[in-house]
């Protein structure tokens, strides 16, 4: 009998779909793993505006994360929004308890902290839990500028600010950094890979123009997490995520309604359909 190899998301719901778990099921189905979630929050959210999020009881997302890991045999997770420092602190110990028990497995932390519209999506007191308990766990820790800077306590302007900050980083906490440089919106998108040992490589992809969507970072984050569940190398894992975020980009799905339009990733860009 066939099996898809599992992969946890432990992350908040998106009711448009676009990024959160919804996104990360999307890219994991695309992938060809089999997706697992663990819901953190609910947003009431479209690209663009967040209207509204509720946590979920951090005894009841830490059960999640222990079911999966009971039921399955998780070959990677991810986190994605965790929003408070309590669902914080019962993810780090689900995680710990989850490897004491059943052996360690790539983890892949997006560091999720403000939104693409600009709304605040981690409480202040969450920020010491994030980075003195969850970061120390990662295999590979994916901030984006905005939230690299909250990291290392500075704005990020330039591939070489992006350089210095991964590496003082990838030292801080022992592990593989990916610095991603779509906000600096030039006309190539780069992004850095800084690992643990101190070796560095360069991801790039056309920038795409003219788009107004969210959940790349979801999505890529749920991509690498995904290629590290099939076994590949870090290096193989992020190469391949670049190439399929970058396809769902430019490839992307976009409706009118109400006078505004709204756009989304399209997960399935390129991806025949299985008949």
């Amino acid at each position: 009998m066939h099996s898809l190899p599992p992969v946890l998301s432990i992350a908040g719901s998106d009711n448009s779909a676009g990024a959160g778990i919804q996104a990360d099921l999307k890219t994991m189905s695309a992938l060809g793993v089999y997706g697992l979630t663990a819901v953190t929050c609910v947003v009431a959210e479209v690209p663009g505006h967040v209207s509204a999020i509720r946590g979920m009881e951090p005894e009841l997302v830490a059960e999640q994360v222990r079911l999966c890991f009971e039921a399955f045999p998780v070959r990677a997770v991810k986190t994605g929004m965790l929003y408070s420092a309590d669902i914080l602190r019962a993810v780090v110990q689900s995680l710990r308890a989850a490897a004491a028990k059943f052996g360690p497995v790539p983890l892949v932390v997006d560091p999720v902290m403000v939104a693409t519209s600009g709304a605040r999506l981690l409480e202040p007191e969450a920020l010491e839990v994030y980075q003195s308990e969850l970061l120390a766990m990662a295999s590979l820790i994916t901030p984006n500028l905005d939230e690299a800077a909250v990291l290392v306590g500075e704005n990020i302007g330039s591939r070489d600010a992006m350089c210095e900050a991964g590496r003082l980083l990838a030292r801080r906490y022992e592990t593989a950094i990916l610095m991603k440089g779509g906000h600096l919106k030039e006309d190539s998108a780069a992004d850095l890979l800084v690992l643990a040992d101190g070796r560095e490589y360069w991801f790039e992809a056309p920038f795409v123009r003219g788009v107004s969507t969210h959940g790349t970072g979801c999505t890529y984050s749920a991509a690498i997490a995904s290629e590290l569940g099939l076994g590949r190398s870090l290096e193989e894992a992020v190469a391949r995520s670049k190439k399929f975020v970058s396809r769902a980009i430019a490839g992307h799905l976009r409706w009118q309604a109400d006078s505004r339009g709204t756009d989304a990733l399209h997960h399935f860009a390129g991806i025949t359909p299985a008949s």
